[in-house]
């Protein structure tokens, strides 16, 4: 049966919505022990991948950044500190360890500079695309290492992605508001930005006793940036209707307050029940309607992850929230992939909340909840910016004609796959041969019986088939990949399984010339024996019908 994707009542327009994803990602390792698992990022993947949610956006795989690029927000020292250091060599920077705060949270591993540079990559491109209104929506669950700053890696961070696409969408939004849903403070990115107006950062995370310590209700910037930092501290145990008690009318009070021209999302999923370092008590869904709601905008959008460290829980969580933002709702049981034993043993998308006990009362959201209004009547309205010429970067040259080469290619060659990737399907416009298993077809019939009438429009032949052709990379070695300095323009490139999709599923068993057959039946006929179910030996035997399943 395939995989269900319900489309969601009541979207005024369907979004165009641009995901990024970078195979390499799930080739590196943070060390044996370490809550950290580049991994989940592709076992996301194989979900969006295999509920065939690729057909309802375009896919990239971004350039990764380069040193230039990160240093619009982090310092040279820092960047070419990142850029030099490998296990192999970290002994001879004990000093720049210590200054930089690599080693034990943030280890050093290979691979590591060109981890932070597809992480980046991904929230660079994606805010360039947004900024030039290429798409409505874009994702990268590679990106949203919010604790990272100027010239420090911290909490399993070491290139804050989300300053960098920030500063790309400031190019062209005079106002960009930033919420980050994730358990923890949003440490790095309110610092970076806690000295301006032109970018509102909101944060809800557990406060008190709690990594990294900072985000109490009193911070609310300095200077220009005097209540544009928000924060709302929480405890432990928050449920779903709780959070949504306090998100919803406080976002909805930000908007009118400061209306933004865009919107960065960190999704974080160690908010989520269940997480090994979170002690929060949301639902998949209870985290989702936070992405629900802020889309409900119809401002560009960022969505970006974050922490998470239940790697099956983090996967369903952003695999549904990809398809929110598609414009579907993921149906519940998850379909065949690579990753599949992973998610047993119901094999349902659902992540649901605990017993856990909430320790928010209602008085004390009221109270902070108030506070917080407080702070953003200060505000007073959106603060008007003087805008000039957009200053050239890199990037423009890239999102300026992405398809440059694309005319000299020779009309008698096949398309690049990254044309292919990037192709929506618009609703309708396979026909019943190639739509096969995928909604029912509309003129079925029983192999078995050929002057069968058709069958209800509810029966659908064929199993889902797992998109992800690759074995798991479960136990696999960072990768050594190392970043091109020129990367060929937004290339895309998600699996190989992708070019095949179309390929019939009929395997070897189904074919038969009906020569092996007739020598065996020969080879009995002169031993004097019959042939096998009394088939006559000079006549070939007809292949077996198609399966169904």
């Amino acid at each position: 049966m395939a995989p269900e994707m319900i489309p969601i009542d009541g979207e005024s327009s369907k979004k165009r919505v641009c995901y990024f994803f970078d195979s390499d990602v799930s080739g590196f390792h943070y060390g044996p022990g370490h809550p950290m698992k580049p991994t989940r990022i592709r076992m996301c993947h194989s979900l969006v991948m295999n509920y065939g949610l690729y057909k309802r956006m375009e896919i990239f795989r971004a350039k990764p950044a380069t040193k230039r690029e990160m240093t619009q927000f982090h310092s040279d020292e820092y960047v070419d500190f990142l850029s030099r250091i490998t296990p192999l060599n970290m002994n001879s920077y004990m000093k720049e360890q210590h200054k930089y705060n690599v080693g034990d949270d943030c280890p050093v591993f290979d691979g590591l500079f060109e981890y932070c540079s597809i992480s980046a990559g991904g929230s660079m491109e994606g805010a360039a695309r947004l900024s030039r209104d290429k798409c409505d929506i874009a994702v990268n669950w590679a990106g949203g290492l919010h604790h990272a700053k100027k010239s420090e890696a911290s909490g399993f961070c070491y290139v804050n992605d989300i300053v960098l696409g920030i500063l790309e969408l400031l190019r062209y939004h005079q106002r960009v508001l930033y919420i980050d849903i994730d358990v923890h403070h949003g440490d790095g990115v309110e610092e970076a930005f806690y000295t301006t107006d032109r970018v509102m950062t909101v944060s809800f995370h557990k406060y008190g006793e709690f990594f990294p310590g900072t985000g109490e209700l009193r911070d609310v910037g300095i200077g220009k940036g005097k209540y544009y930092a928000l924060n709302f501290p929480l405890r432990d145990g928050i449920s779903d209707e709780s959070y949504k008690s306090v998100f919803e009318p406080v976002i909805q009070q930000v908007m009118e307050s400061y209306d933004p021209g865009a919107i960065v999302l960190q999704c974080g999923t160690d908010s989520v029940s269940g997480d090994k370092l979170g002690c929060f008590n949301l639902s998949m869904r209870g985290h989702a309607n936070c992405v629900k709601f802020v889309k409900s905008f119809n401002k560009p959008l960022l969505l970006l992850g974050g922490g998470g460290y239940t790697m099956r829980n983090v996967s369903r969580c952003w695999a549904y929230e990809t398809g929110l933002a598609a414009g579907v709702e993921l149906g519940a049981d998850i379909p065949m992939n690579e990753y599949y034993e992973y998610f047993g043993p119901d094999y349902e998308l659902d992540v649901r909340s605990s017993n856990m006990e909430d320790m928010n009362t209602p008085g004390y959201l009221d109270r902070v909840k108030n506070i917080a209004f407080e702070h953003l009547r200060h505000v007073g309205g959106p603060p008007s910016v003087q805008m000039t010429d957009i200053p050239r970067v890199p990037i423009d040259e890239l999102m300026d004609d992405p398809d440059a080469d694309e005319d000299l290619i020779p009309p008698d060659e096949r398309r690049p796959q990254r044309l292919l990737d990037a192709r929506r399907q618009a609703e309708g416009e396979l026909s019943d041969s190639d739509d096969e298993g995928e909604g029912g077809r509309r003129n079925q019939a029983s192999h078995k019986d050929r002057d069968n009438v058709p069958l209800a429009s509810g029966r659908k032949f064929g199993a889902a088939v797992g998109i992800m052709s690759t074995g798991s990379t479960h136990g696999v070695g960072p990768s050594v990949a190392t970043v091109a300095t020129v990367a060929p323009p937004v290339t895309a490139k998600p699996p190989a399984a992708l070019s095949n999709a179309g390929s019939s599923n009929q395997s070897d068993m189904d074919i038969d010339d009906g020569t092996s057959v007739a020598l065996s039946a020969g080879a009995q006929s002169k031993e004097g024996s019959s042939p096998a179910n009394g088939m006559d030996v000079d006549q070939p035997s007809a292949p077996p019908p198609a399966s169904d399943a």
